[in-house]
């Protein structure tokens, strides 16, 4: 599991005084790095190697400025080329929002799909945990 502590910005807020739920799949993303670097160690866009295929979004409850928000990050499935990441945002002790983002390991040149290799394999599997829901 990887964990990441995010500091609202109030620019992050919305009209209602919550974090706004845009900014969740940003927060996301940038918590989605240290697997990132399993691909391209020194995160070169020139070398990339994965696309989201899909991106799933559940909010449980507000997030607020001015309290610090942790992501914690695991893997919940390793395919042939793909795998999901499931991410949950945590504030105040409370799980308020929880990811799952399906990943491809693609070539973009040939514009297809490519199968995970083992060292990638083993990478994710280090980190994989059950999906619990």
């Amino acid at each position: 599991m990887f964990i990441e502590k995010i500091s609202p910005r109030f620019s992050e807020t919305d009209v209602l005084g919550h974090i706004n739920n845009t900014v969740l799949p940003v927060w996301f993303e940038a918590a989605r790095v240290p697997v990132f670097r399993f691909f391209t160690p020194d995160l070169n866009p020139n070398d990339w190697k994965l696309i989201i295929a899909k991106l799933e979004v559940s909010f449980l409850g507000e997030l607020f400025y001015g309290h610090e928000v942790t992501v914690k990050s695991s893997i919940a499935h390793i395919g042939t080329s793909s795998f999901v990441i499931r991410q949950e945002a945590w504030q105040q002790e409370k799980c308020c929002a929880v990811a799952k983002t399906v990943m491809v390991r693609y070539d973009f040149a040939a514009k297809n799909s490519q199968q995970l290799n083992e060292q990638e394999r083993q990478a994710l599997a280090e980190h994989l945990q059950a999906d619990s829901d």
